[in-house]
């Protein structure tokens, strides 16, 4: 198994180089309210109507991605909710899936989406969540290097690694390295803070995540930093996906929102799909990323009207043995049993 550097605790202003906070996920996970979206009044079993929609999403703005958020931003996302009493949505954007997981527990939001792997480990933690949709599918991610020398993972033998922890690019690197026997050193470290550090030497590499909104992988290679290894290129069955998950409580309290925010992805999707240089110009505007990176990345294979399609439900299914394999996940659990069903109650286990 791959060590992985645990940096101690510091303050937030030296978090810049590459060692920085990092608390083990499953202690991120079950610190259920910790961090606060708003006040105890507004929590989830605090509302007999919905009213305000708190969705979570990973990133450092305010918006939801995907055609979801094509359709937020038509204003068809409340339009289709405003029968279960959603009049307003208010998004929370999270560094990373464990923080996020502590918001959504905690009753601070009713909607997170998210990657697999903080999904799954939080599931898998014994926290009370519903799958509601696969939202994308075959997810790229990849290693970027500066030295010249380093062309293979092989060559990384030993060496710092930068990766955003408890990420779907975690669970790919960490798959890509085990496959070929490879011991290196991980530091958690986001996206946004891998340049200064994988210029200075103080890591060799950079995994990093290339789909969009999250294009990093392409503008480190426009940058001219070298791709070393990629999901797609060499590891194709550790493609990612990304979730919406709520929780039981929120579903057993609004038994009707599961099968309506289905039914708002499916058509979200389709019309996605229909108007695909307008979503695109969507996702392109919500980005500070190369307009053109963003268009190369796009994969309209990727999104499905249906809320558990095959080709995601096949990814997740490795991702979630991987985890367990890795004891990243706690207890294992039947993962069609997480799926949320319409006719299924939202509290079943």
């Amino acid at each position: 198994m791959t060590p992985i550097a645990r940096p101690g605790s510091r303050q937030h202003g030296v978090r810049r180089r590459f060692g920085l906070l990092l608390v083990p996920v499953l202690a991120l996970a079950l610190a259920a309210g910790a961090v606060a979206c708003g006040s105890s009044d507004s929590s989830t079993t605090g509302r007999d109507v919905i009213d305000t929609l708190r969705v979570g999403v990973i990133g450092s703005t305010n918006v939801i991605s995907g055609p979801v958020g094509f359709a937020h931003q038509r204003g068809d996302l409340v339009k289709s909710l405003k029968p279960l009493g959603v009049n307003k949505v208010e998004v929370f954007s999270f560094p990373n899936g464990p923080d996020l997981n502590q918001a959504l527990i905690g009753g601070r939001l009713d909607v997170a989406s998210y990657g697999d792997t903080p999904a799954l480990v939080a599931r898998g933690s014994g926290l009370g969540t519903r799958l509601l949709t696969i939202n994308q599918f075959n997810n790229n991610a990849g290693v970027v290097a500066k030295d010249p020398s380093i062309t293979s993972l092989d060559d990384l033998a030993g060496k710092k690694i930068g990766v955003p922890k408890g990420s779907y690019i975690d669970r790919y690197l960490q798959g890509a390295l085990q496959e070929k026997g490879i011991r290196a050193t991980l530091i958690h470290l986001y996206p946004a803070d891998q340049e200064a550090p994988l210029s200075s030497g103080e890591i060799a590499a950079a995994a990093l995540p290339a789909v969009i909104p999250s294009v990093s992988l392409q503008a480190f290679e426009a940058k001219g930093f070298h791709l070393v290894d990629s999901v797609y290129r060499d590891h194709p069955k550790l493609a990612g996906t990304s979730a919406t998950v709520s929780s039981d409580e929120f579903l057993a309290k609004h038994p009707d929102f599961g099968a309506a925010w289905q039914k708002l992805n499916a058509d979200s999707v389709r019309y996605a799909k229909a108007h695909w240089d307008d979503y695109l110009d969507f996702e392109v505007k919500n980005s500070k990323a190369d307009p053109q990176a963003i268009r190369d990345a796009a994969n309209p294979n990727g999104y499905s009207e249906e809320p558990f399609p095959s080709a995601g439900v096949e990814l997740l299914r490795g991702t979630k043995e991987f985890l367990v394999a890795q004891k990243s996940i706690r207890d294992d659990f039947d993962l069609d049993g997480w799926f949320y069903r319409p006719s299924q109650s939202a509290d079943k286990s």
